[in-house]
Parts: C-alpha cells; sequence; structure tokens
C-alpha cells in the first residue's frame, strides 16, 4: 500500500488549502448561514478542482474534502463528486458520461444522493430502456437545495437519476444540525433515468462513505487544530492550559483518532482507485469516522473550556459537523453490525 500522494493530487491539495483558507473564513460563514457559499464554489470550480477529481481519483478526492473539513466551508462539493462525478463516470453508459459529465466537471450542475437507501422509493414502470416511475420520500438530502441531479436508489437497491426540476419532483428544506443546505425529497411517479446495474447501488455507497470519512478527518483535524491554539495560549494560575497533564492526553486521545479516520479513509480510497475490493474498507473508515470523529469534536469543544459553550465560536462549527457526520451514512453501530455481517458472509463463502 502507497498512499502517497501523487504530483497531481498533492497540487490539488495544496490548492485547495490555499482557496479554503483563503475564502472559508468565520466571518464568510457566518454571512453564509445555514445556506451554501455560492461564490466560493464558484471559484473551486474555476479552479478545476471538482474536474480534478476525476484524473487524481477517490484518494485525491479524499484529499480535497480534508482541506474543506478544516475549515467547514460550506460547499457541496463531497455530494456532487461522490454522486455525480465519479458515480457517472464510473457506472454510467458512454452516452451518459458524454451528457452528463461536462456540466459535473465545471460545476455548473450539482448533484447529490438520497443515500443511504432505507426502503422509502419505490420504481413502478421499468422497461427494457431503463426508464421508470419513481414514488416515495426521503426525509432529509444533504446540498438538494443546491442539487440539479439526485441519485435515487431504490427499494431494491437500483440507482436512478431524478432532476430536480422535473414534474413530480418536490423538494422542501429543513435544516439538519450541520448547514448542509439540505431539503427532504418527495417523488410522486417522477421519471428516473437507470445508472449502472447489479452492485452500482453498494459501489457508490462505499465510494461515499470514504469521501465522507475523508470530510470528517478534516473536520476533526480543524477543532484539534484551534484547540491546540487555544490550550497554548490560555493561562490558568500562570501557566498555559497546554502544560496540564489532563490536556496533554485528552489532546493525544484526539491526534491518535483523527489519524485512525484519516490512515482508513485513505486505504479504501486507494484500494478503490486501483480496482481492488474495498466495501470492508469502506466500512472500517466509516466506522472510525463516526465513532472517533464525536469524541474528537466532543474534545475539541471541551478543550476550549468556557469559550466551547458559544455557539457562535468557530469551533462549534467543527462540534455541529462531527456530530452530522457521525451519523450520516450510518452511525458507528450500524456500519460494525454491516461490517461483521459482510465478514461472516464472506467467511460462509
Amino acid at each position: 500500500m502507497d498512499f502517497a500522494p501523487t504530483e497531481e493530487q498533492g497540487a490539488a491539495q495544496g490548492l485547495a488549502a490555499r482557496i479554503f483558507g483563503d475564502l472559508s473564513t468565520p466571518e464568510r460563514l457566518a454571512v453564509a448561514g445555514t445556506g451554501t457559499d455560492a461564490e466560493l464554489w464558484k471559484e473551486l470550480c474555476a479552479a478545476g478542482l471538482t474536474a480534478a477529481v476525476e484524473e487524481t481519483g477517490l484518494l485525491g478526492l479524499v484529499l480535497l474534502l480534508e482541506e474543506q473539513g478544516r475549515t467547514t466551508a460550506q460547499v457541496p462539493f463531497a455530494a456532487s463528486c461522490v454522486y455525480g462525478l465519479l458515480a457517472v463516470a464510473r457506472h454510467g453508459t458512454d452516452e451518459q458520461r458524454e451528457r452528463l459529465l461536462p456540466a459535473l466537471r465545471d460545476g455548473t450542475a450539482v448533484a447529490t444522493g438520497a443515500f443511504p437507501a432505507r426502503g422509502g422509493i419505490r420504481a413502478d414502470g421499468t422497461n427494457t430502456d431503463d426508464a421508470g416511475r419513481l414514488s416515495g420520500s426521503v426525509p432529509y438530502v444533504p446540498w438538494l437545495r443546491d442539487a440539479g441531479l439526485v441519485l435515487v436508489p431504490d427499494r431494491e437497491a437500483r440507482l436512478w437519476i431524478v432532476r430536480t426540476g422535473d414534474p413530480g419532483v418536490l423538494t422542501e428544506p429543513v435544516e439538519t444540525t450541520a448547514p448542509w443546505s439540505a431539503a427532504r425529497l418527495v417523488l410522486d411517479g417522477a421519471a428516473g433515468e437507470r445508472l449502472g446495474g447489479a452492485g452500482a447501488y453498494g459501489a457508490v455507497l462505499a465510494a461515499a462513505r470514504t469521501a465522507f470519512a475523508g470530510l470528517q478527518a478534516g473536520v476533526c483535524a480543524g477543532s484539534l487544530a484551534r484547540a491546540v491554539t487555544h490550550v497554548n495560549t490560555r493561562e490558568q494560575f500562570g501557566r498555559p492550559l497546554s502544560t496540564k497533564q489532563g490536556v496533554l492526553l485528552r489532546a493525544a486521545d484526539a491526534h491518535m483518532d483523527t489519524e485512525a479516520i484519516r490512515v482508513t479513509a485513505y486505504e479504501a480510497a486507494w484500494r478503490y482507485d486501483t480496482g481492488l475490493p474495498y466495501g470492508p474498507q469502506a466500512l472500517t473508515a466509516a466506522w472510525w469516522a463516526s465513532e472517533a470523529g464525536k469524541r474528537v469534536v466532543h474534545a475539541g469543544q471541551h478543550l476550549h473550556g468556557g469559550t466551547g459553550a458559544d455557539l457562535d465560536h468557530p469551533v462549534h462549527r467543527h462540534f455541529l459537523w462531527g456530530r452530522q457526520l457521525d451519523a450520516y451514512l450510518g452511525c458507528g453501530g450500524e456500519v460494525l453490525q454491516e461490517l461483521g455481517d459482510s465478514l461472516v458472509k464472506e467467511g460462509t463463502e
């Protein structure tokens, strides 16, 4: 295994770090409220970072999402790339790739996914041309308010592309823990375009879990960095808080948890890019992102002491994102059971 970034991946990560660092400031986030920072999204797309994901692969996307997570930048980067760009590139037909990828590459089209499948969407009238009518609802879909394309799994775990402006597609804005421009998706006989065949749903879900684990690694790294700065500058009884043994141990545990999230996400992404089986590795990354992620953002807020209780403090954004990512695509207990079931099945076979 070699997780060292290629020259292209390293260059893309460095560019992303600069753009996110310059533009996703606490002041701009306050102005954006719970919505997307449209100007930042335009800047990222103009720099070619969305298009670069097709070349740098899932590992490259994980590296870029780490930089987004450090600043909790409010853009649909993860969703549009994993449910749109990578999903269509890997599972779409030649015609679908030619028709859909150009707009996804330059960011003029935004995609998201109604994942994971919870048995709520029914597909009727499927026929030989892979067209269907979809009915059902999904309580919340991240970045749905920005999306023109939604990747929807039905009850049989088949994937469908739905356009938000089509008849029978209703979106109702909802607020989630983190400001992800989410909305409720309601389908009433909406036209769906089939994407991929058997196994496509599982592959996209595993890729999404890996990508969002990378985002969680960045969120945790950003939270920890703020905490380290605080305990090094805040004094108690004439000494910096960082000299207290309890503070040091809490920060060290948070650092190790963050590294565990990062390395498991890297492994799953690397296996995806090299064509190796990556389902168990994606579940492992998702488990660390959930269980360790919430520990880290709680530690980051705790190490700020009374300051951490301020809902307007930047560290609170990391807390909100960390808790949202803890539950998104399956919380720790759910993915652990899924991992155990998959290992038992693999051993039986």
